[in-house]
């Protein structure tokens, strides 16, 4: 990983393949902070680079400034105004609580997700997932026990998850970015699995199991920018379809 890393302490230099700048990224960072899990790596200097890049109020934005002259995904756009997402933040949080990482960053961080997410009254599939990863991982397990019941709802009353033909597509996303539920509950133990039955889950891994290629492995579902990504992709989304079905007893 070090190849990706700079300075700072965060990770750019294109290891999230939608972002193609040398600089570190809040979502390549979380990308970084995956593969150094698994690793069983300790993801030092990571907090110290989150901290520098903090907006008032205690979140990351979804994209740094400064990508903005270098190759990107359309939908990695920089804000006219640098503030905090919950998106990004409540993804990264999660995994830093996942790591064991205890910083007085995650605190305040851990906060400003707890106040954008007590608030939603709508949401969107990246921002509901990402906020599943924060609640899996919360020390507070009667809270976020509580809060992802609520979210299930909103969830599943705007039809943001992909069941048999079911779905309400959000204005701005493609229909094949609804999640499935073995994607908001890629293991029996997240708290999204309580939003699904029992035949809707299997028929979820049943069509995961159906979606694999040829060549054994899984594409992603959204679009592909530019050809070297839908390679780049395919990697990372087998490896996840793969833990998916293990999780469950399906590989």
């Amino acid at each position: 990983m070090a190849a990706y890393r700079n300075p700072d302490g965060g990770y750019g230099n294109a290891l999230e393949p939608d972002g193609r700048g040398p600089g570190s990224q809040p979502i390549t960072t979380l990308a970084a902070l995956h593969v150094l899990h698994e690793a069983k790596a300790a993801p030092d200097g990571v907090v110290e680079y989150l901290e520098s890049i903090t907006a008032e109020g205690g979140g990351v934005p979804f994209v740094h400034p400064n990508i903005r002259d270098y190759p990107r995904a359309p939908w990695w756009q920089v804000s006219d105004t640098y503030e905090g997402s919950l998106l990004p933040t409540a993804n990264l949080v999660g995994a830093l609580w996942q790591a064991g990482v205890t910083h007085p960053w995650v605190d305040s961080a851990a906060e400003f997700c707890w106040t954008r997410i007590d608030a939603l009254t709508t949401t969107h599939p990246y921002e509901a997932l990402g906020v599943v990863g924060f609640l899996d991982n919360a020390p507070d397990r009667s809270r976020a026990e509580e809060t992802a019941a609520r979210l299930g709802g909103l969830v599943r009353d705007n039809g943001l998850v992909r069941i048999g033909a079911e779905g309400t597509v959000p204005e701005g996303y493609n229909p094949a970015e609804l999640h499935s539920p073995h994607e908001y509950a890629s293991t029996p133990d997240s708290l999204a699995r309580a939003w699904f039955t029992d035949d809707e889950m299997s028929a979820s891994l049943d069509d995961l199991v159906d979606a694999q290629h040829d060549d054994g492995g899984w594409r992603v579902r959204w679009e592909s920018w530019t050809p070297a990504t839908e390679h780049e992709w395919a990697g990372w989304f087998t490896v996840e379809c793969l833990r998916t079905l293990k999780a469950y007893d399906r590989w």
